[in-house]
Order: C-alpha cells, then structure tokens, then sequence
C-alpha cells in the first residue's frame, strides 16, 4: 500500500517539476511603457533664444571737432526732449577752416535731405494707417452681419496696429532727422563765428531730439574730441521688442501677426506677443557644434500688458516659441511612440496584452507629441520607445508603477 501511494507523490513531484521546467522556457512578456492616446490643443512651435531690444535708439555724436566738457548724465538718467545732453567748446580756428566749413555745408545739405525723405515717409505712414483704419471699421461692420470671417476681422486689426507702429517709427527718424538739421546748421554757425577774427566761438550745446532715458555714455570725461564722434546713447526703454534668430528652414512657415509666448525672462507668467517682422535678409552663423547656419532675425511685438514686463531691458535674454500652428481638438499621439516603416509611420498598440502593430497618418509633429488623422482612436494604449524586442503579435505588459 506504502509503494503505489509513493510512486503518485513521486510521479505528481516529477509531473510539477516538467511543468516549472516547461513554463520557465516559455517565452515572457516583455515590460513595455505605455501611454494613452488622446485629444486636445496641439501646438507646433519654433523655439529659440532671443533678446530684447528697445525699438528706437539714438546715438549722439559731436556735430564739430572741439573739447567736449564733461558730461554730467549717467546711464538710466531720464531725458527730457530738448534737454541738455552735453556743452561743446569749438576748436581753435585751423588753416583749413574753409574746408571745415564747406564739409559742415554739405552735411547741412545731406541733413535737410534726409529731413526731407523723412517727412514724406511720415505722410505715407500716416495714409497707410488711415487705411487699415478704414479697412477694419469696414470689416468690424460686416461681421456684425456674419459677412465676413472672423480671421479676416483679425488680420484688419493686426494691419492697424502694424500701421500704427510704422507711423511712430516713422516719426521718430523725423524727429531725430530735424534735430540733426539743427545741430548741422549750428555746428556750420559756429566755425564761421571762428573764421571771423572779429567773433569768439560760443559754446555749442547738445540737446536730446527724443523724450527717453540715457542708455551708456559713451564719452564721460572731458576730452577734444573729432567730428562724429560718438557721446551718447538715448532711447525709450520701456518701448520694448524682442528679436530672435531663427532657422530660415523654420522662417518660411512664420508669417507676421502669429502668436509667440516669451518664456525664462525671469518673470512669473509667460508673456504674450506677436510677430511683426521677418527680416528679407539671412545671415551665417556658427552653431555650438561648429556647423554653419543660415538664420534670419524675427521681430516680436509684446502684446501683454507693460506691468508685466516693466523690469525688463535693453538686450535681456528671453525664450521665444513661436507658434506657427495650433489644433483645439486634435488626436495626439506621443512622438516617442512613432516609428518609421519604410514611408509610412507606425505605432504599437496594446491590444489583449500583445503589441500590434498598425500603421497611421501623421499630420503635425512637436518635439513632444504628433496629431494623428487616421489610424488610432482616443484612450487606446501605445508603446513608447519601444525596444527591439517588441514585435508584431509579441506579448507585453505594462512596466510596474503606471497606472
């Protein structure tokens, strides 16, 4: 009876023993990431590094040869405009004062013709801005009446403020081209005044053609100084914008009026702006990597309000994603989880613990997720990164610590 009971107990030991030998040459799951596929505002963006800049500025230089006095301003100091930059003594009369003075005729002539061009860029400005006035109420009238898209009741009221910021630019280089006007013709007074032996130089005073703040002083110390030369440097730095060198790969799908998020700027929330300008002309430009780049520099307005970016300055750095598109209710599939297949891209998906594998149609891709037109639906599980041990059909499982 002791026998037959031990031979079942022997043979049940042996029969688990092939049965643990069998399932351990079974092949096992392989431990996948998975994440879901979902629906939502998709965003592809241009990312680069950019600076700020303040969008008019105005150099000061010496409109005579002479001792400059010391100047008593120092950089952040608020200027008035008409206030007083800086005192020039004249130089003492030369041997070729007549060519002094035929050189100081020719830059008032040259000055009275920039003055010129400049007025009439004001005046063409200001019928520009006139008519993207009259271009948007008209529009703003017609959408009223769902005549006309609200895209283009957009693009009208982004022409006008485009408009309005090529008059103001227009108008400082009027103001700043009568002041050199004034300056020439004075600096032209005063070396006639010393090519008289009758009459004494007087001292010429340099007075600011713009309302602003002093950005450097470029001559601080009394010195003699040459014609041209450089003294000052004045702007308004609250007049803010942001230039970012972009790829001319990436420059081709920005077009101006699009939305940009200025981010890292040292504030709190992103700040909004748009694009105003693509500069026509590219440049080179050495990578980190030693690669040469052909960039071209994209011109951003900030459109947030200036409280929130009142600490910032003239050549602050900021990061810039520029938004060339954007979905509001787009499928959105992780980019770690496609995969070329020859021309076509290709998923995984977790179906009854198995990868299958199913081919889909990309529309748009970021550097972080891809919209998906056909192929996949919401909440279905993909493979991310998937390693070469997952095939077609193979079984996997879900790394331990997802949920």
């Amino acid at each position: 009876m002791a026998k037959p009971v031990a031979r079942i107990v022997g043979g049940v030991g042996l029969l688990a023993i092939l049965v643990l030998l069998a399932v351990s040459f079974l092949p096992q799951p392989v431990p996948v990431d998975v994440a879901p596929v979902t629906q939502g505002r998709f965003e592809q963006t241009v990312d680069e590094d950019g600076k700020t800049r303040v969008r008019e500025r105005y150099v000061v230089s010496a409109p005579l040869a002479g001792r400059v006095l010391r100047i008593q301003l120092k950089e952040g100091d608020a200027i008035a405009r008409g206030g007083l930059l800086a005192v020039m003594l004249p130089a003492a009369p030369a041997l070729l004062d007549v060519r002094t003075e035929q050189e100081l005729k020719e830059r008032l002539a040259a000055a009275e013709d920039e003055s010129r061009r400049t007025k009439a860029v004001v005046e063409r400005a200001s019928a520009a801005l006139k008519q993207a006035r009259i271009d948007f109420n008209r529009s703003r009238e017609l959408a009223r009446e769902r005549l006309v898209p609200p895209a283009q009741l957009e693009r009208d009221e982004l022409n006008v403020t485009l408009r309005r910021k090529d008059l103001e630019a227009a108008e400082f280089e009027d103001r700043v081209a009568g002041h050199q006007v004034e300056v020439a013709r004075a600096a032209l007074l005063q070396v006639r005044k010393g090519i008289d032996p009758g009459a004494a130089p007087d001292r010429l005073e340099i007075r600011s053609p713009v309302a602003g703040r002093v950005l450097r002083v470029l001559q601080e110390s009394e010195s003699v100084v040459a014609l041209g030369t450089p003294l000052l440097e004045i702007a308004d730095p609250s007049d803010l914008e942001v230039v970012v060198d972009v790829l001319t790969t990436d420059a081709v799908q920005i077009t101006p009026g699009i939305p940009v998020r200025i981010e890292r700027y040292g504030g709190g929330q992103p700040l909004d702006g748009r694009v105003r300008l693509i500069e026509p002309s590219a440049f080179t430009k050495i990578s980190a990597l030693g690669v040469e780049e052909q960039r071209v520099n994209v011109v951003i307005d900030l459109a947030s309000a200036s409280e929130q970016w009142r600490t910032l300055g003239d050549g602050y750095r900021v990061e810039a994603r520029i938004i060339v598109h954007e979905e509001q209710d787009a499928v959105k599939v992780p980019a770690g989880a496609l995969f070329r297949e020859g021309e076509r891209w290709t998923v995984f998906v977790l179906d009854g613990g198995k990868a299958k594998k199913r081919v889909v149609e990309v529309g748009r891709r970021n550097g972080v997720e891809a919209t998906v037109a056909k192929g996949l639906e919401v909440a279905e599980l993909v493979v991310v990164y998937p390693s070469d041990a997952v095939k077609d059909g193979v079984k996997v499982r879900r790394r331990s610590g997802e949920g």
